[in-house]
């Protein structure tokens, strides 16, 4: 019989890890075999744990251990056993001291870049769990630590939620040192910082915090530190761990912390002075702070001409409008406002409205739930099975809907326009804002029409407009105003025109491009290559 153990109010029941708790300041021992019982016991009874003893240069009895799913085999019988039993040449048959011993293999044999020696067992057994091989030897009281972690992963590819035409094709993926890698290969400056720190008792997950020192703002820094340091949970899966903990208000549904798949919007974000987490086993990072105007921006805004940038900008923005308020102005204006329509058009959704049982706000809302349950079977549906079942969902089904009475063909034509409307929306987690709150839209707009959408309407950006994402206003740089961040927020100004960093997030430096390129690119054009325009260089 187990017996439950009761917990009083107003304290948190802590699960600790079994045994290295306890064992977080007991050091080895000169006794191989008990060393070795300790490290057993901690780990307990698992298959692929194994100990392999042998001779060290056949004089000094040794053990290497490690979890066989975690490390590389072939690497360990050719560069770990092969070593230690083979005494290097140069000794020949002289004795050697156990002191000579640990500086002959550290210094004269290992050629592994990542080893070390330990004497705390707890920090043992944690490396054996990150995938280091072990090796004891009997009359040492360090263990030599030997980085040979090999664990499958997926290639780098291109992320499937961020697609761009024009950009760079890679993603980050679940493991973290190649996710630090690809960040350093486009940083290749000495200010790049990466400080690491574990989350979860049990997990003990792996966090990374990158920001770019001299433009990070070290108080925001210093923040995010305070904030990852106080959480306590038993383990982290995924970024969106993080982001739970650390946003600024928890009840909003518009996302105050951004996620990207993409290397290169993440060290765009820590140009701007903002700070990039990753997690080891998640391809997301997380980029805080975020303002608003970021969740309608993609990399390839950036990667074409101001002109097309800006364009494809304003078509997101008007499809946003769509998203949210289309379904609610249609109900507000047939229930409430028929007068402004046109009375041409009027007739036609008169006579498609004929024989409809349902007044307009429940059609809107059995469509949209339609659309969202539709929608969700989609994206959890297989690939090649998922586009199919979209195509017949929105022909047949609403086809079907029409020609039943169930709907009026101008009620489809609506939905589906702000369906489209929110798969324009580059950010996810933006997209499921916008979802939530057309319905209570909708919902108002059918009990005061016209006056319940500027009603929503004054409530959602009262709302937004007291968010704040690490202490920067969410509305930010609209309200408050900055010239220079309103560069890049409707339209995109030109990269030569944007000097400066965007003001609300406090970069210490500021200054983004130099000091005589705007003057260089209002020269006068030299066309070099025409023969009639002589042969004047642009730089003279």
């Amino acid at each position: 019989m187990i017996k439950k153990h009761k917990i009083q109010k107003g304290k948190t029941a802590k699960v600790p890890d079994q045994m290295l708790d306890k064992l977080s300041n007991k050091k080895l021992t000169t006794d191989l075999e008990q060393s070795l019982e300790t490290i057993q016991h901690v780990l307990g009874m698992n298959d692929d744990f194994f100990i392999r003893r042998f001779h060290v240069f056949g004089q000094y009895k040794a053990a290497v251990v490690y979890f066989e799913n975690l490390n590389d085999i072939g690497v360990i019988n050719k560069d770990i056993l092969k070593l230690f039993m083979n005494a290097p040449k140069n000794l020949g048959n002289q004795s050697i001291t156990l002191e000579q011993l640990k500086n002959i293999i550290f210094y004269d044999t290992l050629y592994f870049a990542e080893s070390k020696l330990e004497s705390n067992i707890s920090r043992i057994v944690q490396s054996l769990m990150e995938g280091h091989t072990t090796v004891l030897i009997d009359g040492l009281e360090e263990a030599f630590l030997l980085e040979t972690r090999n664990v499958e992963k997926r290639s780098i590819e291109n992320p499937d939620t961020e697609r761009v035409i024009r950009g760079p094709r890679e993603g980050f993926i679940e493991q973290l040192q190649p996710n630090l890698a690809l960040l350093r290969y486009r940083l290749q400056t000495t200010d790049f910082r990466i400080t690491t720190m574990r989350l979860g008792r049990i997990t003990k997950s792996k966090v990374a915090l990158c920001y770019v020192e001299g433009i990070a703002e070290p108080a925001l820094v210093e923040e995010v530190k305070d904030r990852l340091s106080a959480i306590d949970i038993d383990g982290i899966q995924d970024s969106g761990y993080l982001e739970q903990f650390i946003e600024d208000n928890h009840l909003s549904p518009f996302p105050q912390i951004q996620n990207s798949e993409r290397p290169d919007k993440a060290v765009a974000a820590m140009l701007e002075g903002k700070v990039v987490l990753l997690v080891d086993g998640s391809p997301f990072a997380l980029i805080a702070p975020a303002v608003f105007n970021q969740f309608y921006q993609t990399t390839e805004d950036y990667s074409e001409r101001f002109l097309m940038g800006s364009l494809v900008r304003i078509v997101r923005l008007i499809a946003l409008v769509f998203a949210l308020f289309f379904p609610a102005i249609y109900v507000s204006i047939i229930a409430y406002n028929p007068e402004l329509i046109p009375t041409d058009f009027a007739v036609a959704v008169a006579s498609g409205r004929a024989g409809v049982p349902f007044p307009t706000i429940l059609e809107v809302l059995i469509m949209e739930v339609a659309m969202e349950v539709l929608r969700e079977a989609t994206i959890r549906l297989p690939q090649q099975v998922g586009g199919a079942l979209s195509i017949v969902g929105v022909l047949v089904i609403g086809q079907a809907a029409v020609e039943a009475g169930f709907v009026s063909p101008i009620t489809v034509v609506v939905i589906a326009l702000t369906t489209i409307g929110s798969f324009a929306t580059p950010a996810y987690n933006a997209a499921i804002a916008l979802r939530m709150l057309r319905f209570p839209l909708v919902i108002i707009a059918g009990i005061f029409g016209l006056y319940g959408v500027m009603i929503g309407f004054i409530l959602i950006m009262n709302h937004m407009l007291s968010l704040n994402s690490f202490g920067v206003p969410y509305m930010s740089p609209i309200v408050p105003g900055d010239f220079q961040g309103m560069k890049d927020t409707v339209v995109r100004s030109p990269l030569w025109s944007m000097t400066k960093r965007p003001g609300q997030f406090h970069s210490q430096n500021q200054e983004r491009l130099g000091e005589n390129v705007v003057e260089q690119l209002n020269q006068e054009p030299s066309n070099t290559l025409n023969p009639q325009a002589g042969t004047k260089r642009w730089d003279d």
